[in-house]
């Protein structure tokens, strides 16, 4: 198992990103959380499979169907022990 730290910048607040991506994360076995940055940004760590999370982070670039996501960083960070859910922090 692995964690990736995501940032998803662009048009992302405000329009069910986080909803969104904690619904793609549950359908993949994924868990951590999503948060909404000062710079109005979404923060996301997921944990999980390594190629289900490369899913996922196909899915960010894309985002929720009001989205207009501009950029997607990613970096493999050190595993996070979370229980079973992924939150909307």
């Amino acid at each position: 198992m692995t964690c990736f730290l995501i940032k998803v910048s662009g048009f992302v607040q405000g329009v069910f990103f986080r909803h969104s991506a904690k619904t793609e994360a549950e359908k993949l076995r994924l868990v951590g959380y999503a948060k909404n940055l000062e710079d109005e940004s979404v923060e996301m760590v997921v944990c999980g499979e390594k190629e289900k999370i490369g899913v996922f982070i196909k899915w960010c670039q894309r985002g929720s169907a009001l989205a207009q996501v501009e950029r997607v960083e990613t970096r493999e960070i050190d595993f996070q022990n979370f229980d079973t859910d992924f939150l909307i922090v």
